[in-house]
């Protein structure tokens, strides 16, 4: 009788499993920690921009319903004191818009109040402790260099007497940037170029004889930001009035600050139909 029965295999010796190498564990981290990068470099350099660039609509918005509305009537009349003192804002909420004629004809933001994460994301925010736009005293704002709108991105192409204008509900604040010579002749003429004569003295001899239009400091240097530059005391009636702009330093880095110094040399009261002839100028 004929068996059928297979013929059992004969069982192969069990394989042993490699164990990876170190450096194939290495490569295996860094693929991961590079695509985790790259996510993060999308999201911030795309997504929050899609996301800022929502906000500041929103805010400017607001602003320019703010403006448009009864509350817009000038209070003070020719009182430009009491125009600048007419309205306090809230945290988040745009009280001004700036321009930087610079870079470009459609270059301009609201300003919001605060510095907080959600208030930059906004757009550039003011220190709560500075001053107002205009007044005697230091009004300091920060904003992002990369990610979040950037609107602070090209800073470091600014230099002296370059401008910087702020327009609140009222007026136009022309402001210029300080020289970025440190010292001697060369900041005299960078001084002079934008200047009035006693600006220049104050710039060259006086109390602003340290301050440059731009430099870069430490994050935790917030002297640059105080009602009166790095002082800690209210401002005079008689100071000038500044425009501290900070922000991020290198690009996609906060190991440092860079920070730009700016002057009001004249205030503009606000005309319907017309704008300051340093707007078109570059």
């Amino acid at each position: 009788m004929e068996d059928n029965t297979p013929i059992a295999a004969e069982p192969r010796p069990a394989q042993r499993r490699r164990k990876p190498s170190v450096i194939e564990i290495l490569g295996e981290i860094l693929v991961t920690v590079g695509a985790v990068m790259l996510l993060f470099g999308f999201y911030e350099a795309y997504w929050t921009n899609l996301q800022a660039a929502r906000n500041q609509a929103e805010v400017e918005a607001q602003l320019t319903d703010l403006w448009d509305e009864g509350t817009n009537t000038n209070p003070g009349g020719d009182d430009l004191v009491n125009r600048r003192q007419f309205h306090a804002p809230e945290l988040g909420e745009a009280f001004a818009r700036m321009y930087i004629p610079k870079f470009g004809a459609d270059w301009q933001f609201a300003i919001v109040e605060g510095t907080e994460d959600a208030d930059l994301l906004k757009g550039p925010g003011r220190y709560v402790t500075s001053q107002m736009p205009g007044e005697a005293g230091n009004f300091a704002i920060a904003g992002h260099r990369v990610g979040k709108g950037a609107p602070f991105n090209d800073l470091g192409n600014l230099q002296a007497c370059d401008t910087v204008v702020v327009e609140t509900r009222t007026d136009w604040e022309i402001y210029k940037v300080l020289p970025v010579s440190a010292d001697g002749k060369p900041r005299a003429e960078e001084a002079a170029a934008c200047l009035n004569e006693h600006q220049v003295e104050e710039v060259t001899a006086g109390k602003y004889q340290d301050l440059d239009g731009r430099y870069i400091t430490t994050p935790g240097n917030f002297g640059v930001t105080y009602a009166v530059p790095n002082v800690e005391q209210a401002p005079a009636e008689d100071d000038e009035s500044l425009l501290t702009m900070t922000t991020c330093h290198p690009q996609f880095s906060n190991k440092e600050r860079m920070i730009i110094h700016a002057m009001l040399t004249r205030t503009e009261p606000k005309v319907p139909g017309q704008r300051p002839a340093e707007m078109e100028a570059k």
